[in-house]
């Protein structure tokens, strides 16, 4: 399998959205305060690299995994 293959693919309008609201938007995360708390922990990678910015920009090529679960962001 490739890995686009067991990752999701996220559509997103825009040139970009921020990582906690990419979390909530597409259901890793159950609301923005956790979404806050799990980025702020270090639990979540933006491209293989461990990211602590709840506002980091997040364009369409980035890839996000958190608790197991990869996305592929694109845009619409």
């Amino acid at each position: 399998m490739s890995a686009e293959s067991e990752s999701r693919v996220v559509f997103i309008r825009g040139a970009h959205i921020e990582l906690a609201q990419l979390l909530k938007f597409a259901g890793l995360a159950d609301t923005g305060g956790e979404a806050k708390q799990v980025i702020a922990a270090g639990q979540v990678l933006v491209n293989d690299s461990t990211e602590t910015q709840r506002g980091k920009k997040i364009a369409p090529g980035d890839r996000v995994t958190y608790n197991g679960q990869k996305l592929i962001v694109r845009g619409s």
